[in-house]
């Protein structure tokens, strides 16, 4: 009942206000189309025709500007139902090939070598963008559980990490590194001005669109 009594008047204001606009154009159009009509030559009256090509155009504006005001109503409720539907999504795991938060335990992630590859080396680089591991992985590929180690075989500290993987044949590598996919909770679903952004553990935020899968953790 709160909800109804704020948003009430709100809905109102915005719809009385372009028919306001619109009611007030028109009768300055009109007053406009008599003062023309008085101070018209009566040797050379103006015609008919176009009085009703100005009354046509006039009509054509008008329902132009009605149907930009129904559009922007329709954007607005479809970007609340994405965002109901998008709050569906906290608390589960969403796959993205966005950056991995390192916690307390591994991190499990999904890559794939290139085909013609002979070895695979997974690339991890802080949040400065500096490399501190690199790792051999299998060329299998598939699901890999990442223990968060450094060159050293050192633990390294919780935070937020890139991991890409390079292919290579021989000493050759094979195209620019590839992200590699992990799953992350979802903590939170923010609208904006490019759509709809989830917000993962870390504080890693990434675009709902980008998601390629989910599941209940």
């Amino acid at each position: 009942m709160e909800t109804t009594a704020v948003t009430t008047p709100q809905t109102s204001a915005a719809t009385t206000k372009p028919k306001a606009a619109i009611s007030a154009d028109f009768d300055t159009f009109l007053k406009m189309m008599t003062t023309q009509m008085k101070n018209q030559d009566p040797l050379n009256p103006i015609d008919s025709s176009d009085y009703a090509v100005q009354l046509a155009t006039f009509s054509g504006v008008e329902q132009q500007t009605r149907t930009n005001q129904l559009l922007e109503g329709l954007t607005s409720q479809f970007g609340v139902l994405g965002m109901a539907q998008l709050a569906a999504w906290v608390g589960q795991e969403a796959r993205s090939a966005a950056p991995v938060y390192l916690g307390d335990k591994p991190v499990t992630i999904n890559y794939h070598p290139a085909a013609q590859a002979d070895r695979a080396v997974l690339v991890v680089r802080n949040v400065k963008d500096q490399v501190v591991s690199r790792e051999d992985v299998s060329l299998e590929g598939g699901a890999y559980q990442w223990l968060g180690a450094d060159a050293a075989g050192k633990p390294l500290p919780n935070g937020v990490y890139t991991l890409k993987i390079e292919s290579y044949n021989g000493e050759q590598q094979l195209g620019e590194a590839v992200s590699v996919e992990s799953y992350a909770r979802i903590l939170e679903a923010r609208g904006g001005s490019n759509g709809p952004t989830l917000v993962l553990e870390g504080g890693i935020e990434v675009s709902a669109t980008d998601i390629t899968a989910l599941r209940v953790p």
